[in-house]
């Protein structure tokens, strides 16, 4: 792999992050796995999206909402954690099958409307985050359907992206430890590609948060929408092959 290559996906990564609270690991983890396989390379992207939601944290802190945070954010961390052990002990391709299923529904019930009449309350956002958590720690695979669930919530885009990023930023400090204790070498061996990405992600996600000012709340929903779909059709094309 190239490294203009990694440095472009990195950027449209990082843009796309910025635009919809994730896309940076599912951009660069399958394309960084094609040259050192996928473990190394979860390690490895888990430095650049760090990066990435602690700049996308600081730039829209303000417009975090804390209820939800508090209530969605923390189960969502704990569902990912209890997914992820749960994962290195049990891996089944139907987990894959399920969570694409999932996010192809979310997509498409967002950009047809349908979701709009299946708004959360905050009472069940304990149970939302717990289970979103739970299925992206159990594939490795948080960020598309974290944010397919909270597009029940009733967030302007600005604030749905802070509290997907402050969420998200809670989920990195809890397993990042883990990663580098697994895999001490990773790190060392990769430290250009990661530098590579880091610079990447840095920028696209200066130039998605200019954008991400811009969009209306109608099309906002409908772009996140897209993205949740385009994810799960790829999710589901890459467990076909």
């Amino acid at each position: 792999m190239t490294a203009a290559l990694l440095f472009v996906a990195a950027i449209l990564g990082g843009a796309i992050a910025a635009l919809s609270g994730f896309g940076i690991g599912s951009i660069l983890t399958p394309l960084l796995a094609l040259s050192v396989g996928t473990k190394e390379a979860v390690v490895a992207v888990s430095i650049p999206h760090l990066v990435a939601t602690a700049i996308r944290f600081w730039t829209l802190r303000h417009k975090i909402d804390r209820q939800l945070l508090k209530n969605f954010g923390i189960a969502s961390a704990l569902g990912g954690l209890l997914g992820a052990l749960l994962g290195s002990r049990f891996s089944s391709p139907i987990l894959g099958y399920i969570l694409g299923g999932l996010l192809v529904f979310a997509g498409f019930t967002g950009l047809t409307g349908l979701s709009r009449k299946m708004r959360f309350g905050r009472k069940i956002a304990w149970l939302g985050g717990a289970l979103s958590g739970l299925l992206g720690g159990l594939v490795g695979n948080q960020g598309g359907i974290r944010s397919a669930a909270m597009l029940g919530f009733d967030l302007e885009p600005k604030t749905f992206v802070a509290t997907a990023t402050a969420i998200a930023l809670i989920v990195d400090g809890a397993r990042m430890p883990i990663y580098f204790f697994t895999s001490p070498e990773t790190v060392p061996r990769l430290g250009a590609s990661i530098a590579i990405m880091v610079a990447g992600v840095s920028i696209g996600t200066l130039a998605g948060g200019r954008v991400l000012a811009r969009i209306p709340e109608n099309y906002f929903r409908r772009l996140v929408s897209l993205l949740i779909l385009a994810l799960g059709i790829m999710m589901l094309s890459g467990l076909a092959k």
